[in-house]
């Protein structure tokens, strides 16, 4: 038996537990060599009744000593410290003088251009549109959810590799909500749950666009969606949108003069814009991609949120050629945090689609997919949309009402059927984008027209959000904004 006395200070009133904070003591000692390799340690029996705790408290350091390495228990014989102990001090590496390399060793090809969707920044107002207010999310119910997933039955197997399409309750519990909210059926086979619709972009375009395809998209649009469409080698091809959504006497005119294979649209609210896709339109857009062969890749992005009268029922809730991949997300009406997108395609489609996934993410996060498969089955994810949709309505107009009795000489808008942004056409004599650093240096950040523009040129228009702004918020950014027209 040892001569030395041991000193452990535990302190029962720390987050670390107790066998931990043994452990940590003994493993000092071993680093400081006060003991060393061979030295016999106490039986837990004995030291248990010197720390004056539970023996299992002892037990539970010692195996956490043997797992790491520090000591070796030998039956009959006691337990003693290890001869081939781990590491205390790693080995220091010699670094390049500058540290990593300021320029690589091959050829770095042209790629996108950095982008930081939605990222809010301290002390920056965020009027631009397309942000959901985080705070309104429903944290609790989410955090009771994610414990529940993991502490019942199955929750280690949540922790395992899993089905490359996501969990399959949170597949069942959005094609139940899909099917009774937008007339969507998704049978087992036709639904994938994505890591937000941004990956289910990226998916969709691995998996149908070959080098040099051609794809439509809208003139006026989501530059995220491009990038991933242009990254599968697709040559994109702008078509304009006007008052009633995409046209199509200029998608029909493309379809007619080269192989088109897919258009990108935003059907319900388009973006930036928020024009709606007349139903004409929607018609005409179905029979040309049934006629033309090519995919309708369909985003409805901020489905929830509709203020006037019923929401449009997606094109992909009547297509019976088999021509829509409907992209969709819950990022607005949770949290973009979250990461939970879904899509929807023919079985052949998704069967692709799940392949390249394997390879590129090989699944999502199981816990967290469980825990909102439970919120939507409760009816948590539906109470939440009325809560949140109220309060952006009542959001809307306030933003709509301080913009007339403030900026009414400069910004000229009407209010939209739905979406959670407006989109406003600024005064002729007036600089939108100078406009826009100008309310930057004065703390609120919106966006002009030049940053959803194909050919990138400033256009008079403006995308002012309202959703992640509280109604205090909302008056202060008008405000400045007002402020930075001077």
């Amino acid at each position: 038996m040892p001569t030395w006395d041991l000193h452990v200070a535990i302190d029962h009133r720390a987050e670390l537990p107790l066998f931990l904070q043994i452990a940590r003591a003994l493993a000092d000692d071993v680093r400081r060599g006060r003991l060393k390799p061979g030295d016999a340690l106490p039986g837990s029996r004995r030291l248990a009744e010197t720390l004056a705790v539970h023996r299992n408290t002892v037990l539970a350091a010692y195996e956490e000593l043997a797992a790491e390495g520090w000591i070796r228990r030998e039956p009959a014989r006691g337990t003693f410290v290890s001869r081939e102990l781990p590491d205390a001090r790693p080995r220091q590496f010699a670094a390049p003088a500058g540290g990593v390399e300021a320029r690589p060793g091959y050829e770095l090809r042209p790629g996108p251009e950095p982008y930081a969707p939605g990222v809010i920044r301290p002390g920056i107002l965020p009027l631009y549109g397309g942000v959901p207010d985080r705070r309104l999310a429903p944290a609790l119910a989410l955090g009771r959810a994610y414990r529940r997933a993991l502490a019942g039955k199955h929750g280690r197997a949540l922790l395992d590799y899993g089905d490359p399409r996501g969990h399959a309750r949170l597949r069942v519990a959005l094609g139940a909500m899909l099917a009774a909210t937008r007339g969507v059926h998704a049978p087992d086979g036709a639904l994938v749950v994505t890591r937000g619709s941004q990956q289910g972009l990226d998916l969709i375009a691995r998996a149908l666009i070959a080098p040099g395809d051609v794809v439509a998209v809208e003139a006026l649009g989501y530059r995220p969606a491009w990038e991933a469409l242009r990254s599968a080698g697709a040559r994109l091809v702008p078509i304009p949108v006007d008052e009633d959504g995409l046209r199509l006497d200029a998608l029909a005119e493309l379809a007619a003069r080269a192989p088109l294979r897919a258009v990108y649209v935003t059907p319900h609210h388009q973006y930036p814009t928020t024009a709606t896709l007349t139903a004409g339109r929607r018609l005409q857009l179905l029979e040309l991609a049934r006629a033309r062969r090519f995919a309708i890749l369909e985003d409805d992005y901020d489905h929830e949120f509709h203020f006037v009268g019923r929401p449009i029922l997606p094109l992909a809730s009547a297509d019976p050629s088999g021509v829509v991949v409907y992209l969709g997300t819950l990022s607005k009406i949770l949290a973009p945090g979250l990461r939970i997108g879904y899509l929807v395609a023919p079985p052949p489609v998704v069967e692709r689609i799940v392949a390249h996934r394997a390879y590129a993410d090989r699944q999502g996060d199981l816990a967290v997919e469980h825990a909102v498969a439970e919120l939507l089955e409760d009816g948590e994810v539906a109470r939440h949309a009325r809560r949140v949709k109220r309060i952006y309505s009542a959001r809307r107009e306030l933003l709509a009402e301080r913009l007339r009795a403030e900026l009414g000489g400069a910004l000229t808008f009407s209010l939209p059927l739905g979406g959670i942004a407006l989109w406003a056409r600024v005064a002729p004599d007036l600089d939108v984008d100078a406009w826009a650093e100008r309310a930057l240096a004065r703390g609120v950040e919106l966006h002009p027209a030049r940053r959803f523009a194909f050919d990138g040129r400033s256009r008079p228009f403006l995308r002012l959000g309202f959703a992640a702004l509280d109604d205090r918020e909302l008056r202060d950014a008008v405000r400045r904004l007002a402020q930075a027209l001077r």
